[in-house]
C-alpha cells in the first residue's frame, strides 16, 4: 500500500485494491514515465499476462516476462516488476501457489471466492476501524502514513469508523481509540527484540509515545533505531544488529537508557528465545 506486499485475507483482496490503488499508482508515477509505461501498454500487457495464466495456470514473474516478450512487450527488470505489479493492482492477479522457493501469480478471479463489494465510504471506514483496532490510539497522520491514504480520506475513514472508535485529546494531538480493547496487565518488566520494520515502530508516522522518556538526542536514537530494537515494557530503549560468521549467530545490543538487572536478564531471555527459533546458539553482546 506504499506500495508494499500485503497477506491478506482473500475477501478483502478486492475492496482493499479498489480503495488504495489509485494511490499507488499515483506515487509510481514518476517511474511509469521513466519506464515508458502508459495505460495502453499496461492494458496490452495484462491482457497477455491473462491469457497465460487462464485456466488455473500459475506462473513465475520470470515466466510472465517471457509470455510478455513473445507478445512484443519489453518486460525485464525493473519493467517487469511495474508491469506484473499493475496487473495486481488492476484486480487482476494476485499471488499463485509457491513452487519450491518460487513465488507465482494467479488470475484472481480464478483464485479467490466471490466477496461483496464495498462502496468507497464502507471501504473507508473499515480500513480506519480495522487500523485503530490493531495499532491504536493512533493518529490521523499515522493512518495515512500506514494506509498510503491522503490525510483527508484518512480523516474522513477515523470518522465514518467512530462510533465504535472513540476519540482523545493529549495535548495538541487526537488520537483514535478502540474502546473494546482489552486493558492488559503485565508483569514488568517485559522485554522483546523487535526486527526493523517491525510493527511497533512502523505502523505510525509520530513514534513520540513509542520511545522511552529516558532516550538521548534524537540523533543518536535514530542512528540505533534504524537497526533492530529493544523494547521495554512497550518502549524503544536501544538498538541491536545481527552478525552471522562461521555459522554462529550474535547479537551486539547498544542501550541508550540504563537498564537493572532484571531488565538486562530479560534481554537475555529474548535471545535464548531467538536462539530456539532459530535451532542453535546465539550469543549476546553489550550487556556488560
Amino acid at each position: 500500500m506504499r506500495p508494499t506486499w500485503h497477506f491478506v485475507a482473500p475477501e478483502d483482496l478486492r475492496w482493499l485494491l479498489a480503495l488504495t490503488a489509485p494511490r499507488v499508482r499515483q506515487a509510481s508515477a514518476y517511474q511509469y514515465r521513466i519506464l515508458e509505461l502508459d495505460r495502453e501498454t499496461t492494458r496490452k500487457s495484462a491482457r497477455v499476462i491473462e491469457r497465460a495464466l487462464g485456466g488455473g495456470v500459475a506462473l513465475t514473474r520470470e515466466e510472465l516476462g517471457e509470455r510478455l516478450r513473445a507478445a512484443g512487450i519489453e518486460a525485464t527488470g525493473l519493467r517487469l516488476g511495474y508491469l506484473v505489479s499493475d496487473a495486481e493492482l488492476d484486480g487482476r492477479i494476485c499471488s499463485g501457489p509457491r513452487r519450491g522457493k518460487r513465488q507465482t501469480y494467479a488470475l484472481l478471479e480464478e483464485r479467490l471466492p466471490p466477496a461483496a463489494p464495498r462502496t468507497r465510504d464502507e471501504a473507508l471506514a473499515e480500513i480506519g476501524r480495522r487500523y485503530v483496532e490493531g495499532h491504536g490510539p493512533a493518529q490521523v497522520a499515522d493512518l495515512a502514513w500506514w494506509s498510503g491514504l491522503t490525510v483527508a480520506d484518512s480523516r474522513k475513514a477515523l470518522e465514518l469508523a467512530t462510533p465504535p472508535l472513540a476519540t482523545e485529546r493529549v495535548g495538541e494531538r487526537t488520537f483514535w481509540r478502540s474502546p473494546s480493547a482489552p486493558a492488559v496487565a503485565i508483569d514488568s518488566p517485559v522485554v522483546h527484540l523487535l526486527p526493523n520494520y517491525d510493527e511497533l515502530l512502523i505502523s505510525f508516522r509520530d513514534r513520540e509515545d513509542a520511545m522511552d522518556p529516558g532516550l538521548p538526542s534524537a540523533a543518536r536514537v535514530a542512528q540505533v533505531v534504524l537497526a533492530h530494537i529493544v523494547v521495554r515494557d512497550g518502549l524503544v530503549v536501544g538498538g541491536y544488529r545481527r552478525r552471522e560468521e562461521g555459522g554462529r549467530t550474535s547479537l551486539l545490543v547498544d542501550l541508550l537508557v540504563d537498564l537493572d538487572s532484571r531488565e538486562r536478564a530479560g534481554i537475555r531471555a529474548a535471545t535464548e528465545r531467538f536462539g530456539a527459533f532459530l535451532g542453535r546458539r546465539v550469543e549476546v553482546a553489550g550487556l556488560d
